[in-house]
């Protein structure tokens, strides 16, 4: 693949995953909506990654803040601290023990924050593909 082809095929499945992510929330699902909000904005950053880097292939880690420091992409710093909080997400959607703890935190309003500033972070790593 070209590394055009392996860039929309990140930005198609973090659509997808973003898209999930929503029908998530609307049925309330917050722990996994959150989690795939991790994934899709993981899958916008190794877009910017294969673009920034020589090999087209990310390396093969979750951590947010990691990823898009190995890119020319400038993000500020709300929106790393950002980063910082929805890697979270990804651990504790997928163990047990996280699950149960975390998911009696996630009030309506909290995850509502989250989600705008998701949004906005998302719409920032997209805009330089446009």
């Amino acid at each position: 693949m070209e590394i055009k082809e392996h860039i929309q095929y990140w930005i198609k499945t973090s659509n997808e995953d973003y898209e999930v992510c929503l029908l998530l929330i609307e049925s309330k699902k917050y722990l996994h909506a959150l989690f795939m909000a991790h994934l899709s904005l993981e899958k916008l950053v190794k877009a910017h990654w294969v673009r920034d880097n020589e090999n087209s292939v990310p390396p093969k880690i979750h951590n947010l803040v990691s990823l898009i420091k190995q890119t020319e992409t400038e993000l500020s710093d709300d929106q790393l601290v950002f980063l910082t909080i929805l890697n979270d997400f990804q651990i504790q959607g997928r163990y047990p023990d996280y699950k149960l703890k975390v998911h009696k935190l996630l009030s309506k309003d909290y995850v509502d924050d989250l989600m705008e500033k998701f949004k906005e972070v998302r719409e920032c790593l997209l805009a330089s593909f446009v």
